[in-house]
């Protein structure tokens, strides 16, 4: 297996940060965008698109401001996380994504990010 790059990509999301949150942390809002079905339990998730499963652990979450998940079947140290950001002056919301993909595919990776969020955003009607 080819080594994995870390890459980061920033959206604008015109949400307050808890709604938001409940999108990234809940099956519910989970399902709501980024995969057909999502169940929980005991802190890994198991996310379901095209009938196709794929579990990850849930390593981090921080209310209304951070979630992070490791795809069980993919070495320890990568990770995908998805950060609420809110500018204290202006109270802009931003969604900060980080992910880890081999060289030849961090554009298609990319790619998928921008289509699942933009569905994000229009099921937040942000």
């Amino acid at each position: 297996m080819s080594e994995k790059k870390k890459f980061n990509i920033e959206y604008e999301i015109k949400s307050s940060p808890r709604i938001l949150y409940s999108f990234l942390n809940e099956p519910n809002g989970l399902t709501q965008w980024f995969a057909d079905d999502v169940s929980v339990r005991d802190q890994v998730y198991t996310f379901t698109w095209d009938g196709e499963q794929q579990t990850a652990k849930l390593l981090n979450a921080k209310e209304n401001k951070v979630v992070r998940f490791r795809w069980i079947d993919d070495d320890p140290q990568y990770f995908f996380e998805m950060e609420i950001i809110q500018d204290e002056l202006t109270n802009d919301v931003a969604l900060s994504v980080t992910d880890f993909a081999t060289e030849d595919t961090i554009g298609e990776r990319k790619l998928i990010w921008n289509n699942q969020i933009e569905y994000l955003v229009s099921v937040l009607g942000a």
